[in-house]
């Protein structure tokens, strides 16, 4: 089997559940783009354990197309309801300061989110960092799909936060 590659035979994990998911925080998109290479070093050397249900290239390419669909625009299936924004619009600052809930499944979309299809480590990586790249360089165009408009700040917020949630499930050893 390839680095990085699960076999499709493995339990999947309830991500809600797992309890060794690693506390990180990153305060700059340099913390994440640091962390981003201690795990492919890791992956690379055979030393990357996972808690959860993805591959790193999965986990990077996922990272990559949500900070991307800020820019083109979710597909009208996974827009949410009016109520579902209306209560996660309370939620918007502590989600920004605090974090990112673990094990949210979106309705209505196959595995429950996108951008999780099988990738190797390095296109995973390359996404990752060309995306973050544009996310520096300027804020989307469009407002958030759930929390409406967004200030560049928070943007990059909003991603440093969902990068702590996921790159929080590979361990490098």
């Amino acid at each position: 089997m390839a680095p990085g590659a699960r076999a499709e035979q493995e339990p999947r994990v309830d991500t809600a559940k797992v309890t060794d998911r690693r506390p990180l925080r990153f305060e700059t998109p340099q913390d994440v783009r640091a962390e981003v290479e201690r795990i492919v070093a890791a992956e690379r050397g055979g030393a990357l354990r996972r808690s959860g249900n993805w591959t790193a290239g999965q986990a990077l390419g996922h990272l990559a197309t949500w900070i991307n669909l800020g820019y083109e625009g979710l597909p009208a299936h996974v827009r949410p309801p009016w109520f579902i924004k209306l209560l996660l619009r309370f939620k918007k600052a502590s989600y920004l300061r605090d974090g990112l809930p673990a094990g949210v499944r979106l309705p209505k979309v196959e595995g429950g989110t996108l951008g999780v299809e099988p990738l190797p480590l390095d296109e995973g990586r390359e996404r990752l960092l060309a995306a973050w790249k544009r996310l520096e360089a300027a804020p989307p165009d469009r407002p958030n799909v759930v929390f409406g408009p967004l200030t560049h700040a928070e943007w990059i917020a909003l991603n440093l936060r969902h990068a702590e949630l996921h790159l929080g499930f590979l361990h490098p050893g």
